[in-house]
């Protein structure tokens, strides 16, 4: 690769000024030979296809085009595609990896929020906050005649927390809980219980880490083997009074089991994804007491979207000056990583 590689932005174009900030940029115009002003988001373009043939690095987003064997015809020199977003699985294609490009993710930088929200939720959940929030505000104030009896079940102190999945998030969660007095339990088929005790978590199975748990949050990847993991069967298996957290994808919990739990009151629960995203009009969640809702906002949202750009520009300089990348991603990751 030469001293300043030819770069190319693809994805759609509002998410360019969205995660480099003029900073970001002009590290990347002093690194590489890239046009600021030139964003695909259809390598079809005549524009794009003169731009691919000296190629060198693909800096990819949201809305990238698959990158298939008819595009790295027309890229003949392309060597790497670094992803200023999450999962590269939309663009990055099985000929990219016959090809043997280098592929970056960013989606540690994408961890951080997710962890902070997921973080706040377990504190705020150790509280009941979310529920008294709607009995208070519903009472308008009004002295509560179980006030004292509300609080006895309140509070952190080693309450009990179930992580499903050392995924990013999953690890970063477990860095930010250290230090609180929680116990924490961990479940993950490619943890061992020493690495688990090394993250701060005690290893449970599933089930067990279901059973044990006040609060269950969920940070596994979107596979066709976690779909539904949480089906009525585990749900049932959450004690009574129990929150569910999950920031991670909605069709990681069967749907109407978890309605169902929900619309009875013996769960609570945060969900920042939901499946189908949105709900439908007429879902009884929007309504719950017990459930809070979020519109996917835990990942990066606003000023933490130059967080990203500024991971991506971090791989490029070490790109350019011969060194590993920090965020690589191998074909092999994609079996068990969103």
């Amino acid at each position: 690769m030469t001293a300043r590689p030819t770069a190319l932005f693809a994805m759609r174009h509002e998410n360019l000024p969205r995660l480099f900030s003029p900073r970001a940029m002009d590290r990347l115009r002093g690194l590489t030979e890239i046009e600021a002003c030139l964003v695909v988001d259809d390598f079809g373009q005549p524009e794009a296809a003169r731009a691919l043939a000296a190629t060198e690095v693909l800096i990819t987003s949201w809305g990238a085009p698959p990158i298939d064997q008819s595009v790295l015809d027309g890229a003949p020199r392309l060597r790497a595609v670094l992803h200023a977003a999450g999962t590269v699985r939309g663009h990055v294609t099985e000929a990219c990896w016959e090809r043997g490009l280098l592929v970056s993710s960013a989606a540690q930088a994408n961890a951080i929020p997710v962890a902070e929200y997921t973080l706040a939720a377990i504190l705020l959940a150790g509280k009941n906050a979310f529920v008294l929030r709607e009995s208070f505000t519903g009472s308008r104030g009004a002295a509560d005649p179980d006030r004292d009896r509300r609080r006895e079940t309140l509070g952190n102190h080693h309450r009990r927390v179930g992580v499903i999945g050392a995924s990013r998030v999953g690890r970063r969660l477990l860095e930010l809980m250290r230090p609180l007095d929680l116990d924490v339990f961990l479940s993950d088929p490619y943890v061992g219980p020493s690495e688990a005790a090394e993250l701060g978590a005690v290893l449970l199975s599933l089930d067990d880490l279901l059973r044990s748990s006040d609060i269950v949050t969920v940070h596994a990847p979107d596979l066709p083997q976690t779909r539904g993991m949480l089906d009525r069967r585990r749900l049932a298996l959450i004690p009574d009074g129990a929150t569910l957290i999950n920031t991670s994808r909605g069709a990681l919990i069967e749907a109407d089991a978890l309605t169902d739990e929900l619309v009875s009151g013996r769960l609570s629960a945060v969900l920042d994804v939901t499946d189908p995203e949105p709900l439908p009009a007429d879902s009884p969640l929007y309504r719950l007491p017990n459930v809070f809702l979020t519109p996917h906002i835990a990942g990066s949202v606003g000023n933490e979207l130059s967080r990203i750009g500024d991971a991506v520009v971090a791989e490029v300089e070490r790109l350019v000056n011969g060194l590993p990348l920090r965020h690589q991603v191998s074909r092999s990751d994609l079996e068990r990583v969103a």
